[in-house]
């Protein structure tokens, strides 16, 4: 029998107007340990979220009235609860989108239910991983940046960065192994935890936390694009000069990811 999920207990809103969709994710969120609240729309969403916070939201992109990216918008400005939208297969460029306005994580429709509770899980674990007490020199710092795993605070300059969970655990990634190149593939099973998936993912996520973090996104001197291998933290950045066009992502785009009956994700590597 498979341990109980380590986010076992914590509360998830289920938004979707597909009721057979919402009570299958329901069913097996439930089974998993998970406390369920559940919405059908927009409105519905924000209601339920301001009235019982929860610990994560499975958010539906094309939902009546509000749609998903609405809700997350505004789910977003209230505070920092994950989100794990709900697309269609051929709504990549919704898709990216969501994840640029702060969703965590996306399982594309048709998926496994199974597969979305195990997203659940890592996506909670990241969020609510147990912090070591704070002590002298724990900060991560890189130019005008400051990273305080234990706080789960970044700042540039001393103002503080709105960052989602996983642009959170990005950072402190590349903060933790300066000077060192990461190809898509190992940022994915390092930083999401995952060895499958598709890897515009990282790449939406690192042109995300580089609008937050660079003083010229359009030519970013901090995290830096390493052509044919990924990206590598660039120790000098607060010298070194910017070279235009570096945001342009490397290797060939990755296909989209199909989710099998057994709950497995399949799709070639760049």
């Amino acid at each position: 029998m498979r341990n109980p999920p380590s986010g076992t207990g914590a509360r998830v809103l289920v938004v979707d107007d597909d009721l057979t969709v919402a009570e299958v994710v329901t069913g097996y969120l439930e089974r998993a340990g998970y406390a369920v609240d559940r919405a059908v729309d927009g409105p519905g969403a924000l209601d339920r979220a301001a009235a019982r916070e929860p610990d994560l939201v499975v958010l539906d992109l094309m939902l009546p009235g509000m749609d998903g990216l609405e809700v997350c918008r505004r789910l977003r400005a209230r505070g920092p609860v994950p989100v794990i939208m709900l697309t269609a297969r051929g709504d990549e460029d919704d898709r990216i989108l969501g994840l640029e306005i702060g969703a965590d994580d996306y399982v594309t429709k048709p998926f496994s239910p199974r597969e979305l509770v195990l997203r659940v899980e890592s996506v909670l674990r990241r969020s609510r991983a147990a912090a070591p007490a704070p002590r002298p020199g724990a900060q991560l710092r890189a130019g005008a940046l400051a990273l305080d795993p234990a706080a789960r605070r970044a700042t540039k300059r001393g103002a503080d960065l709105a960052l989602t969970v996983r642009e959170f655990d990005l950072l402190a990634h590349f903060l933790r192994h300066p000077g060192r190149a990461f190809g898509r593939e190992e940022l994915m099973r390092e930083v999401w935890g995952w060895d499958f998936g598709d890897l515009s993912t990282v790449t939406v996520h690192v042109r995300r936390l580089r609008g937050k973090v660079e003083d010229d996104p359009g030519a970013p001197r901090l995290i830096q694009t390493v052509w044919g291998v990924g990206y590598r933290l660039e120790t000098g950045a607060a010298e070194a000069p910017g070279v235009p066009g570096e945001v342009e992502e490397p290797g060939a785009e990755a296909p989209a990811v199909a989710a099998d009956p057994a709950g497995r994700e399949g799709g070639s590597r760049p």
